[in-house]
């Protein structure tokens, strides 16, 4: 019998953040974590995909994002250190002891950080496995330029269709998605500002990250250390995930150990949107093979 999500509200280093679960009642559990400008409900097709196969999956919103709170402190706390603290005090809240780890890319980020251990020690032994979507330890810059540009000034719209129409294009490198899937996809990333206009449901001040943290996605160290199987989805279309970062990521760390399975993308740029059972199966053969 289908089990419908579950909306919860956690506090994590002294900030609240949303989650969304999924499967509450199996044991094995899986932590979906969304891109950068983007929120939990992004992975409600992994989610339900996942926990009609006994698995209980965990959809966060990251601090300042969709329902989360927004950081009072966004030049410290908006930064891959402080989103792996997060993770580590969810674990904590949840009672989670081990998690496969599913991230699309700034989630894949994170997962990284968490896996390594170098920055929390205790966490290298809860995640299991590592699923990375359109994410590595290097990011080319000019794509990250691109990225800071729009989603430091979100634009804003008189309508939800007009904020949709813009989704729908920036988002383009997604791949395909229904009709219905782009409406919830806006729908669940809207918030209306004080002049009545609608924009994207994060905080602008994100983007902090990217200038008081400069490097804080070149990330090797921390990928080299990580001792679990490693799935990439890489879109092959994708100007943030280069090929020759993908053969780097196969040389070293979990690739030089024969840790590391890439499953290239077709139709996809940065990020495959995990709706389809193109990419959904393969997860999911993975999460099996891993457990």
């Amino acid at each position: 019998m289908k089990q419908e999500p579950v909306s919860r509200y956690l506090t994590c280093a002294g900030r609240e953040i949303h989650v969304t679960e999924w499967g509450a009642r199996h044991r094995k559990t899986v932590i979906a974590w969304h891109g950068l400008a983007r929120t939990g409900r992004d992975m409600d097709e992994l989610a339900e995909h996942l926990s009609a196969r006994g698995y209980r999956v965990i959809c966060p919103d990251t601090l300042g994002r969709g329902l989360s709170q927004w950081s009072p402190l966004p030049k410290l706390e908006y930064c891959l250190a402080f989103y792996a603290r997060l993770a580590a005090e969810l674990f904590d809240q949840l009672e989670i002891e081990q998690a496969h780890w599913i991230g699309t890319s700034m989630g894949g980020a994170i997962g990284t950080v968490c896996a390594g251990g170098l920055l929390l020690p205790a966490m290298r032994s809860c995640i299991q496995s590592l699923t990375l979507n359109d994410n590595a330890p290097e990011l080319a810059q000019t794509a990250i330029d691109r990225i800071r540009a729009y989603a430091g000034s979100p634009p804003a719209f008189d309508t939800v269709l007009e904020l949709e129409a813009f989704f729908r294009q920036v988002y383009k490198p997604y791949g395909w998605l229904s009709d219905a899937q782009w409406r919830r996809l806006t729908e669940t990333s809207t918030r209306r500002l004080p002049d009545g206009r609608v924009t994207p449901h994060y905080d602008p001040a994100m983007v902090q990250q990217f200038i008081s943290h400069p490097d804080d996605y070149l990330i090797w160290e921390h990928y080299d250390a990580i001792g679990i199987p490693v799935l990439c989805l890489h879109g092959v279309e994708s100007d943030l995930v280069l090929s020759q970062t993908i053969e780097a990521m196969k040389a070293r760390g979990p690739g030089a150990r024969g840790a590391l399975q890439v499953i290239d993308v077709a139709g996809c740029g940065h990020a495959p949107a995990l709706n389809v059972a193109a990419q959904l199966d393969p997860i999911a053969a993975f999460l099996v093979a891993a457990d």
